[in-house]
């Protein structure tokens, strides 16, 4: 079951880390974790029921309300915009990127070159001094033009 939970607009991925980690710590059975760029101010939770996923948001800052937001989704309402697409395909050089893992999470960045063999992307931190090209594998950045 898919439930939706309203959190502070802006924080969804701060919300989504620390949801995950607290799975994990306290052996907490959930599917997915998902921050929708459609939806701001709510991210989807897959759990087996409502009582996991309020266990899963008690006490966690930045979660609006403290429970799970009335009514259960149904997976093809939401089909459209979880159809995955291919990555490399959608990366071209020149674009903006941000980060979402490692030590540079978050800095955005300008793709310089794109290795679809080996599924990396040199490029660029914005916010960098000097300009020094780094390789990042593609499933850590995200297309943000």
């Amino acid at each position: 079951m898919i439930f939706t939970i309203r959190t502070t607009v802006g924080q969804e991925k701060v919300v989504i880390d620390m949801l995950y980690n607290k799975a994990k710590k306290e052996d907490i059975e959930i599917y997915s974790l998902v921050e929708m760029a459609d939806l701001k101010g709510y991210i989807l939770i897959e759990a087996d029921s409502v009582k996991s996923a309020e266990i899963l948001i008690h006490n966690v800052s930045q979660i609006k309300g403290g429970k799970v937001v009335p009514g259960n989704i149904n997976i093809k309402e939401i089909a459209g915009v979880l159809e995955s697409r291919p990555l490399m395909s959608s990366i071209k050089q020149g674009q903006t990127v941000e980060i979402i893992m490692g030590p540079f999470k978050g800095s955005r960045a300008k793709v310089m070159r794109v290795n679809v063999a080996k599924e990396e992307v040199v490029i660029e931190l914005y916010d960098a001094t000097v300009k020094i090209p780094i390789t990042i594998k593609a499933e850590n950045i995200k297309i943000l033009n």
